[in-house]
């Protein structure tokens, strides 16, 4: 019998919750920020590393049988297929089976994956292993937002989770700046570059993974689970921690919250709870998934093939300029986060969305005129972005915090599916054929369509947003298992 089981029926009082949001931030949250969020800087650094070496695995001498196409097509799909039910598959268990539990597995499976990728001999492999490399991250995203939620500080919680998701784009960065090394043939052989930046993956992954050894569960999770003792444990060390750090006493904690253990939740309460309890909130975190993922997939997808067609951009320097537009996407979570917590939820969201839906409606007017050049038509999508990366990252950091906690991971889940689904589907067979076909018209076209979905989400996060900030999770939403 598991200890959910035995203190299924059991009622408890406890101030876990309050402890853990007085803390005041010092060492031990830099070390789960950094064992869980560098994560991300892994997923950028997956995506744009393959989008980046398309064409060296195509080339004769690469040591794969393999085209351009499948790599940017069937490739990326299969990674967009993994992430989506590797998000769901995890998102349950991480709910029923806990935080750690699970972002040590499904980071394990990143690391076999992505590893495995290097040493590909053949199409089916390399296909096989994208795939398990995508169903890696997809529970990460699940379990990281969860834990790292529950375990801040509720004062820092926005900007510690737009930074944490912000971190995609230093992965990109780094994806960039690497495949040029890796396709430069005067450095490293054809067919061993591209195998050494999959293997670069495996080798950061690892040392994340010693590092997260230190992260413990969550001390909620542990409350409604029966492991109120183990919950109490772990608060209690890391209280002691920062005190002999701090040199002073901790503030007394405010509040205390009875919970009815049970043994667990079913999927049909999850699902009612998600879509018909809190049905306000799931609109607005469908409306923000799918406005992001539109509006970077206007912009991103068809990203070389504007340089290379309207600019004459050589297909080799568009890594130059993907860094750029990179590094303002990871400013904008970096230079905004903080406001998140302080102006607040529903004005941020907003703004952000409908500034971010604005700019690009303004860079697609000025594309169609005819007055933009490389350079400036760079510049313009840093400034979009800039807005528009801070609200994509506040997507995950709303539908982590709008829902109960038995069902935080997989409430993630549901809508990172739902968004990268959307974004990886529908939008690249959109985009691709409006900036495929060299006219301008239809290029300006893809631009405001991203636009239009990225302002109507303002307008929605206008409408619905929850003022989250400085709010502890249990009152954003009440715990299913919360007693009366």
């Amino acid at each position: 019998m598991t200890a959910a089981e035995a203190a299924a029926g059991r009622t408890v009082t406890t101030a876990v919750p309050a402890r853990l949001d007085r803390l005041p931030w010092s060492r031990w949250h830099w070390t789960i920020v950094i064992g869980l969020g560098t994560v991300w800087i892994l997923d950028g650094l997956e995506v744009t590393i393959v989008g980046n070496i398309a064409s060296r695995l195509s080339e004769p001498g690469s040591g794969l049988a393999i085209t351009s196409g499948e790599v940017t097509g069937v490739a990326a799909a299969l990674y967009v297929a993994g992430a989506c039910s590797g998000a769901l598959f995890w998102g349950r268990l991480t709910d029923s089976h806990g935080r750690r539990k699970l972002f040590m597995i499904t980071l394990g499976v990143y690391l076999a994956a992505t590893a495995l990728t290097a040493v590909s001999f053949s199409s089916w492999w390399f296909f096989l292993f994208r795939f398990l490399t995508g169903f890696g991250i997809g529970g990460e995203y699940a379990a990281i937002n969860s834990a790292i939620d529950e375990l801040i500080p509720a004062y820092y919680r926005g900007r510690v989770d737009l930074l944490v998701n912000g971190s995609f784009w230093l992965g990109a960065v780094g994806g960039s700046l690497l495949s040029i090394v890796a396709l430069n043939t005067d450095i490293l052989p054809a067919d061993v570059g591209w195998r050494l930046t999959f293997a670069l993956g495996a080798v950061l992954a690892l040392v994340i993974l010693l590092v997260r050894r230190h992260v413990p569960e969550s001390p909620r999770w542990l409350l409604i689970h029966g492991r109120e003792q183990e919950a109490e444990r772990t608060v209690a060390a890391v209280e002691r921690r920062i005190t002999a750090q701090r040199g002073e006493p901790l503030p007394r904690p405010r509040g205390e919250l009875v919970i009815h253990q049970r043994s667990g939740i079913t999927f049909r309460e999850v699902a009612r709870t998600i879509c018909h309890d809190y049905r306000r909130r799931a609109v607005l975190g469908f409306a923000l998934f799918i406005g992001q993922a539109f509006l970077y997939n206007a912009i991103t997808f068809g990203f070389g093939t504007i340089l290379t067609t309207f600019f004459a951009v050589p297909t080799g320097d568009t890594g130059y300029y993907f860094a750029v537009i990179a590094v303002g996407n990871f400013l904008g979570p970096l230079l905004l986060g903080k406001l998140f917590d302080t102006v607040g939820r529903r004005v941020m969201i907003s703004s952000t969305y409908l500034l971010s839906g604005v700019l690009l409606f303004g860079t697609a007017w000025l594309f169609g005129r005819g007055t933009l050049s490389a350079l400036t038509l760079t510049a313009c999508w840093c400034a979009v972005l800039f807005f528009a990366s801070a609200g994509a990252s506040s997507a995950y950091l709303t539908v982590s915090e709008i829902f109960p906690m038995e069902t935080r991971a997989m409430a993630i889940a549901f809508f990172y599916a739902l968004g990268t689904a959307a974004g990886g589907i529908s939008g690249p067979l959109l985009f691709a054929e409006l900036t495929g076909t060299g006219r301008v018209g239809d290029t300006v076209i893809a631009f405001q369509v991203g636009a239009a979905l990225m302002c109507a989400a303002g307008l929605v996060a206008a409408a619905l947003a929850v003022p989250a900030q400085r709010r502890a999770l249990e009152d954003i939403a009440r715990p299913l298992t919360a007693a009366d």
